[in-house]
């Protein structure tokens, strides 16, 4: 009980961040180039892509790391990027995730998931990953 009663503490207090690149995205504040779009979550192409095709799948709820985000928040990410590399026709590609500096989390603090999907040295990635602070 207190675990839960914790979890949806947190979830409320992370559901959006005025200084989060990723909610300026959602609201609209910030142009992107829109993949797919649901109610829960937003796909688009990365502006700084690892390679052709490279695009983001992120949850709308805010959160630094894939903990901080309710779970219905998060049902959609992995078919939308499952769709995504489907769509990209790419032979081969990743599902990464990463949480916190030392897992390499490079932008935040936002949850959000990652889908390259261009052939890349003999391989696309689709990666969903989750950044944060680096904390």
């Amino acid at each position: 009980m207190q675990v839960t009663r914790l979890l949806l503490q947190a979830s409320k207090k992370m559901a959006s961040d005025a200084n989060c690149i990723f909610c300026k995205i959602v609201k609209g504040e910030i142009p992107c180039y829109k993949l797919v779009e649901t109610e829960k979550t937003l796909a688009f192409l990365d502006i700084q892509p690892l390679s052709r095709g490279h695009a983001l799948v992120i949850p709308k709820h805010h959160g630094e790391k894939l903990t901080d985000i309710p779970d219905d928040s998060l049902t959609e990410l992995l078919p939308i990027a499952k769709k995504l590399a489907l769509a990209s026709g790419a032979a081969n590609y990743n599902i990464l995730q990463n949480n916190g500096k030392l897992a390499h989390q490079e932008v935040g603090p936002r949850a959000r998931a990652h889908d390259p999907q261009a052939e890349r040295e003999g391989r696309a990635g689709c990666g969903l990953a989750a950044d944060g602070d680096g904390s």
